[in-house]
């Protein structure tokens, strides 16, 4: 049975809206990478050097990263030579086959580290203008619609407006919003937020920090002093440091990512706004090079859009219009008649 095939019936067990979702959000680069693809294929009949050249360049210009694609590439090249893979259209199923082991490493569990019988502890890092206070919004709806108590802390107390923002988030979903003044110490807010949701029994607190101060290592400063409060009340917590990162922002998102992964133990990616690019490719630059695990996507504006990762529907999201024209050849090949119908 083909990679393709055992893609698609893996993700025929799972929940059709959470496919369609995967589907409808990565329209921007499946329809960039398969309009290249395919090009690629009707231009090399036979696999050659070239053709992994220009692989190579559809793949970078797809935001996969220069050190991922060339592992990636060099991978393919051996495995087309150990399965004795000659024609261009043949070596498709092994690209997503490569893609998706490298998305999902060692078949490591994605999903959020949830505490059995004590409050949760979800901090959010990640700079201004990331979707980070409208993320931490998504999953307070997702975790209130599961039958969950939570409780948000406005952290981040230096950006104009952004207690309010959070505030609004609050109203909209049914969250309490522990906040100070605007200018406040963002350390003696996790401090109250806490003690407010021990009061409340809360199952889940999740936590907003500033993005921006006056300078990277006053940031990276105050994110510390925050965790340590956090810990110091809570021993194990924070038990989740996600990173939000906008996808549409490319290899700038990878350079955040190294930046706050060097000051602060990040434990997961949310990756907003894939469905605004056309270089979803990111995601495996993200997970690859920096052996951080990509938790949550985010694939539309709608409020249950923000989807937990998952490395199949990624890839059969990506390699959807190529699954379904092989499939297509494929039938035909068993079946002479079908054939004959397209001409």
């Amino acid at each position: 049975m083909s990679f393709f095939k055992k893609l698609k019936d893996r993700i025929s067990t799972q929940t059709d809206s959470v496919t369609e979702k995967f589907k409808d959000g990565l329209t921007k680069t499946r329809t960039s990478f398969s309009a290249s693809m395919n090009e690629l294929f009707a231009q090399y009949r036979t696999i050659d050097e070239e053709f992994f050249e220009e692989l190579e360049e559809i793949l970078i210009s797809a935001d996969v990263g220069f050190t991922t694609v060339m592992e990636l590439v060099d991978e393919l090249k051996e495995e087309a030579r150990l399965r004795n893979v000659k024609n261009s259209k043949d070596i498709a199923p092994v690209i997503s086959e490569k893609l998706a082991e490298k998305l999902d490493k060692s078949g490591e569990d994605n999903s959020l580290n949830m505490q059995e019988d004590a409050m949760t502890v979800i901090l959010f890092v990640g700079v201004n203008g990331v979707g980070k206070t409208t993320t931490i919004g998504k999953v307070a709806n997702k975790f209130i619609l599961e039958g969950k108590k939570v409780v948000m802390a406005a952290g981040d107390t230096f950006r104009a407006g952004a207690i309010e923002q959070l505030e609004v988030w609050g109203d909209r979903v049914g969250a309490d919003v522990v906040k100070q003044q605007a200018g406040s110490d963002p350390a003696a807010v996790m401090f109250d937020a806490i003690q407010s949701a021990r009061r409340k029994q809360a199952d889940i607190l999740l936590c907003d920090t500033a993005g921006r101060l006056q300078n990277k290592v006053n940031l990276m400063q105050e994110l510390e002093k925050v965790k340590r409060v956090i810990s110091r009340e809570i021993p194990g917590a924070p038990h989740e440091v996600l990173l939000v990162l906008d996808a549409t922002t490319g290899q700038n998102a990878m350079n955040q990512a190294k930046t706050f992964g060097d000051a602060t133990d990040v434990s997961g990616i949310v990756l907003t706004k894939l469905d605004g690019t056309a270089k979803g490719g990111i995601v495996l630059a993200i997970r690859n090079e920096l052996d951080i695990p990509v938790k949550l996507v985010g694939l539309g504006e709608s409020l249950d859009d923000l989807q937990e990762f998952e490395a199949e529907q990624f890839v059969y999201g990506l390699f959807k219009e190529i699954v379904e024209q092989s499939e297509e050849e494929q039938k035909e090949m068993e079946d002479p008649e079908e054939a004959e119908k397209r001409f």
